[in-house]
């Protein structure tokens, strides 16, 4: 069933009216008619199942047939945070990303990050990343989707780490070491509801100054099983674990 983010918060009324980008795909692009059923999510998370009731020149109206019962996210609310990487690699990260449960991206400049966006390109980036988040969460049947921030500085990265519960760090010299147990210690102690930030290197990973600055934050250096994964990898990994731990093993 087709899925659409509504900007506004729920509330009960005989018919829902959309316009723009919604009644473009629904009508132009997937062609429903009278009676066809989509999934509407509101600002607040709730979603229901609704029936399209009337169509005109540049409206689509639709009645509500009831509420989903089932919760689709994560018990915790995770942000990825990316060294930005070559090519569409973070394209591929925001999409598998939002499948998998992340809540929020945080794209910053590292000091091994090779691409170099300058003001006008990082907002055309982000307004892609966006759309591409919105589409995966839809796909996925999400009741979130993710907010997406590209950072023009590295300094306005780690300026802002204080208001997260949690700050785990994907380090390969940890893997390498043998290290498994970090990963699953924090994710046992984390209770619901916590703010967690995972933070992920460019290809040539995060270098030791990086890596002191995120320690001074109380982060915790994290290897992600023996092999070393790529940058658009580890991401997966980690929130493959997270789902494990906290949505298949935790009850």
């Amino acid at each position: 069933m087709q899925r659409y983010f509504i900007d506004q918060p729920y509330h009960t009324q005989a018919e829902y009216a959309l316009s723009g980008e919604p009644f473009h795909h629904m009508i132009r692009v997937m062609r429903m008619t009278t009676g066809d059923q989509v999934g509407l999510v509101f600002l607040d998370q709730i979603a229901i199942i609704a029936a399209i009731s009337r169509i005109d020149e540049s409206d689509v109206y639709l009645i509500e047939i009831e509420k989903e019962q089932q919760n689709k996210e994560l018990p915790i609310h995770v942000t990825i945070a990316s060294g930005y990487p070559k090519g569409d690699k973070l394209d591929l990260i925001v999409q598998k990303s939002t499948e998998l449960g992340a809540a929020a991206f945080i794209g910053f400049p590292a000091q091994t990050s090779v691409v170099k966006w300058d003001e006008k390109k990082l907002q055309k980036k982000q307004q892609r990343l966006h759309k591409i988040a919105q589409e995966a969460a839809e796909q996925s049947q999400r009741q979130v989707a993710p907010s997406v921030t590209l950072l023009a500085t590295e300094k306005a990265f780690w300026d802002h780490l204080s208001t997260y519960d949690h700050i785990l760090v994907a380090y390969e010299e940890s893997a390498k070491q043998g290290e498994i147990a970090m990963l699953l210690q924090v994710l046992t102690e984390v209770k619901p509801g916590s703010k967690v930030l995972a933070i992920f290197g460019p290809e040539g990973g995060l270098t030791p100054t990086e890596i002191k600055w995120a320690e001074s934050h109380k982060a915790v250096l994290c290897g992600l099983g023996p092999r070393i994964l790529r940058t658009e990898t580890a991401p997966l990994y980690f929130l493959s674990a997270v789902s494990v731990q906290l949505e298949l093993t935790r009850k």
